[in-house]
Formats: C-alpha cells, structure tokens, sequence
C-alpha cells in the first residue's frame, strides 16, 4: 500500500493492520497474528475489549476535547482519583500526558522546578544507568542509556552521567548472593553522587524491570530500597520509570510494589491506555506538589492535549479493568505459566543464556557461547532475522540488539496481553521456537 505516511522504516512495505480480536491482530489479507508481545508492552486488554470501547462510545457522545487551560473534565478527574488511591506511599497528584517520553519529560523539568521552588537551584544533574530507555525527546532520550539511540543526537543533548545497571546474568560475580551484588551495583549511585556533589544532583531516574533495551531484566532483592536510601541520604528525588513495566506487566499495578520501595515520581503509560488512546502520566508526590502549589502555583510546561477526556476515559476504563475483573492475579498465574513453557523449550537450548522477568514481561537472551556468555556477532543481526521469522509465522514479538552495551548483545522482550490462553502461550512458545531455530541455521 503506497503512500505519503512517513513511517519508522522507508525499508519494505508493511502488512495492513485491518481487526483485532483478543490476543490477534488480522490484516487485510485475513492473516492472523498472535500479539506475543503486545506491540510494545501496550495492548494489555487485547484489541477488541468491550468495556474500553463502550467507554470510548460514551464519552465521545458526550465530550471529546477541553482544553486544561480552561477546564478539567470528569474522567480526568476520575482517573488521577483511581491512580493516586493505588500508588505507592506518598504518591498523592496525577500530570496526565499523551505518551510515555512526555511523562518522563515532565518529571525532569518537575524536578528542576521543584528544586528552585525551595531554593536549590544548583541542584540540575541527572543520573541514570547505563543500558535504560526512558523515551525519545530530547530530555529523554539524555536520561538514557542506550548508546544506539543516543548516538546521532549526541551533540543535542544535555549532559547526563550514567552509571552500572543492576543485571544479574552479566554482573553478578560467582559467590555472591543476589543481596550482596545489589548492595555493590546501588553503591555506584553513592560514588557517582559524591563524585559530582551532592548538592548538585536533583534526581536519579531507573527502570524497576528493564524493559526494551535488555530485555525484561528485574532489579535483585534489595537494590532498589538501598537506592532509596542512598537517594533520601542526599536530598536526591528518585523517579521510577514504569512506562513499559508498570500497569499490571508484572503482576502488580505498580512495579516497584514488588520491591517495597516509593518513589518521589513515577512515569507510566503503554499499558495505562492499552492502545485504545494515547496516554500517558506522571505521578508525584505531594511534597513535591506542595512545594509549587506554596511557591510559584504553576509547572512552567504543558502540551495541547494532556489530560485530554477521551484518553483519560479509555485510562479509566482500563484501570477499572485491571482491578476489576482480577488481572493482576491472571498476570502472576499466566507469567508464571509462560515463564514455565519458555525454560521447557529453551532452558537447556545452548544458545539461551538467561530466561527472565517478571508476570507477563518475560526476556530471553541469546548468545553464542552459555558458558562463557559470549554475545553473537553484531554483524550477523540475530534479532532481526527472529523477529523477520516469527512475524511470517504468524507472532508479534520484540527482539532487540545491542542488549549489553547497546552495541552487542540479543534479547527478545516477550508482553502477551494478560487474558491470554494456555493454549495461546502454547503457541507463542512453539512459534517463537521455529524462529529462532530458523535464524540460528541461517
């Protein structure tokens, strides 16, 4: 189908998308695919949930759009209710934006804003890790620590310091527990800190579960309480980035629940609207909203279409279906089911080196060698031909390269929608198999 939309790839003519239907999305030729991964960690509810489009239904019938600088509407208001009542100690005010990199967006200038609000205003540094993804605006994309994409856009940028992830399958040393290499890995965040001085850092922004840049990777017990710690030691704002792994993904609303830990903001989006609108939010605390709302009364930002009344309605409509209808316990069950399936099909395969995740947000990493971990050459673009062979099969997956140090490295993300069948992970796993068989005799 020719056009003049201006896609990711001027590379190749893609399929149409044409119907949904649960876990599938059928072109228009009639072939079906069964969504493995979700699109990319978005469409939780599957494409065709009735609830979410009656929702849609209704409110369009009543109000479509109004404008957040003359008014609020009720699904807004019902929304940031619903996510304040659920969210982490401390967490009490909702930004709603239209995406992902948006919320992560405005948690950066939130947070400069609020360090000049109550008279730090040395305090401008970010840290972040090396290998996160927190989105592809500018602000962004430099929290980052992808070095693929940041790459080309480098000189742009603003300067951001990176420190080591927290991934087990390639730091943590032989003897050492999984408490004690996360005591090791947060202890960079103190160094790195001291280093550039505290009083200058505002904010250290982390994935609780790694999500596309290595592939579902899980913070180990503890380490994310000692980077609280290390974070309150220094008057530093910790923001959870639970874009992709957040809503459910893992089997609990909010990732970070698993880990005991609060953060001062979190960003959410992707499974928040399901697909069915673009949405996205930051959640804050209300210290830090205190702080504007006694200083200044405004967050010098704001986009055309935040907090917009058809999104906020399919948000709701969505939350309501997680907590409603007991997803969050299907995603344990099913994870724990496909988690099952993949170490069956793939736990002694001799180029699977690590099978991990959390819920429904589950990785495998390839690599050439298990015992010595070796990756796979780049050149040979190993993710590429898996995700070429499973999509002709008939899956959505999300392979990606670069899953070390964004130049080496293959991993395929897996974020089936949480009402999928046991026959259905049946399928992903066997289809999954057959391409990653096929490309390895490439």
């Amino acid at each position: 189908m020719p056009g003049h939309v201006f896609g990711r790839t001027t590379k190749g003519v893609l399929p149409v998308a044409a119907r949904g239907e649960g876990c599938y999305i059928i072109d228009s030729t009639g072939k079906r695919y069964l969504d493995g991964s979700g699109g990319a960690a978005v469409s939780c509810l599957g494409h065709s949930d009735a609830g979410v489009r009656a929702a849609l239904h209704a409110q369009l019938d009543a109000l479509a759009f109004a404008h957040t600088g003359f008014f609020t509407s009720e699904p807004a208001e019902s929304l940031a209710d619903a996510l304040a009542a659920h969210a982490p100690a401390g967490i009490e005010r909702v930004y709603l934006v239209s995406g992902g990199s948006e919320a992560v967006e405005a948690a950066i200038k939130l947070a400069r804003q609020y360090f000049l609000e109550i008279g730090q205003p040395q305090r401008h540094r970010v840290i972040a890790r090396r290998q996160s993804y927190h989105g592809n605006t500018l602000g962004a994309l430099a929290a980052g620590g992808n070095a693929w994409r940041r790459a080309q856009f480098a000189p742009l940028l603003v300067e951001t310091t990176h420190i080591a992830p927290c991934y087990e399958y390639r730091d943590r040393q032989e003897g050492e527990t999984q408490e004690a290499y996360g005591q090791r890995a947060a202890e960079e965040l103190e160094a790195e800190i001291r280093r550039l001085g505290p009083e200058t850092v505002m904010a250290f922004i982390a994935e609780p579960v790694v999500g596309a840049t290595a592939g579902a990777v899980p913070a180990v017990p503890g380490y994310l309480k000692r980077i609280r710690e290390i974070c309150d030691r220094h008057g530093v704002l910790l923001i959870l980035d639970e874009v992709m792994c957040g809503m459910g993904r893992t089997g609990h609303l909010f990732a970070c629940e698993e880990d005991g830990v609060a953060p001062d903001m979190i960003t959410i989006a992707k499974g928040l609207g399901a697909g069915y609108q673009p949405v996205g939010a930051l959640l804050t605390s209300g210290r830090i909203y205190g702080a504007i709302a006694a200083g200044s009364g405004f967050f010098q930002h704001g986009h055309t279409y935040m907090g917009h009344a058809m999104a906020a309605a399919a948000a709701g409509a969505v939350l309501d279906a997680i907590l409603g209808r007991g997803l969050l316990a299907r995603v344990r069950d099913q994870g724990a089911r496909l988690d099952a399936a993949l170490r069956a099909e793939f736990g002694q395969h001799p180029h699977v080196g690590d099978i991990r995740g959390r819920g429904l947000f589950r990785g495998i990493e390839l690599v050439e060698d298990r015992a010595s971990k070796t990756p796979f050459d780049p050149a040979r673009k190993l993710h590429a031909q898996i995700k070429k062979l499973a999509f002709e099969a008939g899956l959505i997956c999300y392979p990606m390269g670069g899953t070390i140090d964004g130049q080496r490295g293959d991993h395929i993300l897996l974020a089936p929608p949480f009402i999928i069948e046991d026959a259905q992970i049946d399928e992903l796993v066997d289809k999954l198999s057959g391409a990653i068989r096929g490309a390895l005799a490439a």
